[in-house]
């Protein structure tokens, strides 16, 4: 399996502590309040919510959503849905893609950002992650929707992952996941801090949604998962004010970091950056029991997710002064 964030059970063995700051995903630490669940969220089988789809082609602004189990599932079912075809996966970016693509018997490539144009109509299949994880990279809507609509006249597909698409909506293209050639996959698990929701939404053409549907099987999305997004996704007042207060906590992160001297990119809920040291900083953060990734290949560096609370920020603080001041 591939390394991801988390992983606190690993931090503790490691470095012996059970008081972790985790910064180690791009996670909201500031989770939606998730309401009692009635008790047919868990008795009911979880035939598919009308209203549910509703909410989340109104939030998203999407013509047509598909609910799975995480975008996760999604990313792994897509390449099986494919004859053997020539795919470009962005990179660096969440490593899963590349790693799905390459176990069906797919021509797979690698491409940075400032490739990806010269690799469309080179390309059967290309993936981007926008806004990027774990780098921020971004890439316009227009030009995404120009590679979607040559891949899609041959046959081919454009595949956007916007997981942490929330902080930035200008950026997103699920409105035309309608067109052929053109696929979005969408989280509840960021912006909204619920990871273990283990939900997401697939925007695509009606036969695209109905073949991965049809893949997936029934009863794809747990009840309880159901129950909490429909909430979430209709609570309006909610995300204005989560919106607002990520965008500060992303200007307070950029500017902590810049105060030692690292220029880091990013989204509001993540920041990135390459650094020269990464394992060696890495382990100084462990020491001061600041949980935060590190990335030893592609792309070698660092990525810190937002603290929960004030007494998070002052232990962050600390541990980058250390660090600084070593």
């Amino acid at each position: 399996m591939l390394e991801h964030g988390g992983k606190l059970r690993d931090a503790a063995r490691l470095y012996g502590r059970d008081d972790w700051l985790d910064l180690s995903t791009g996670i909201n630490p500031q989770a939606y309040p998730v309401p009692a669940l009635p008790a047919d969220a868990w008795h009911r089988l979880p035939e598919p919510d009308p209203a549910l789809l509703a909410a989340a082609c109104a939030y998203y602004g999407a013509p047509a959503l598909l609910p799975v189990a995480g975008t996760q599932a999604a990313i792994q079912a897509l390449p099986r849905l494919r004859a053997p075809s020539r795919v470009t996966v962005s990179a660096p970016s969440y490593a899963e893609h590349a790693h799905a693509w390459g176990k069906h018997g797919h021509d797979l490539h690698l491409a940075a950002y400032t490739e990806l144009e010269a690799a469309v109509d080179s390309s059967e299949v290309l993936v981007v992650v926008n806004p990027n994880n774990p780098t921020g990279a971004r890439i316009a809507p227009e030009r995404l929707l120009d590679w979607a609509a040559r891949l899609g006249a041959r046959g081919g597909w454009l595949v956007v992952d916007e997981a942490f698409g929330d902080t930035d909506p200008l950026l997103s293209v699920a409105a035309h996941a309608g067109q052929a050639g053109l696929i979005v996959l969408r989280s509840v698990g960021k912006f909204f801090g619920l990871a273990g929701l283990r939900l997401g939404f697939v925007g695509a053409d009606t036969a695209s949604l109905a073949a991965l549907a049809d893949l997936l099987g029934p009863w794809a999305v747990s009840g309880p998962a159901q129950t909490v997004a429909l909430q979430a996704l209709r609570d309006t007042a909610w995300q204005k004010a989560t919106f607002a207060q990520l965008q500060a906590s992303g200007q307070r992160m950029r500017a902590l970091l810049e105060t030692h001297g690292i220029r880091a990119t990013g989204t509001p809920l993540f920041h990135w950056w390459a650094e020269a040291q990464p394992e060696a900083f890495h382990a100084h953060l462990a020491r001061h029991g600041v949980w935060c990734r590190l990335f030893r290949e592609a792309g070698r560096g660092i990525r810190l997710g937002l603290p929960p609370d004030e007494a998070g920020w002052q232990r962050l603080q600390e541990s980058l002064h250390a660090w600084s001041n070593r």
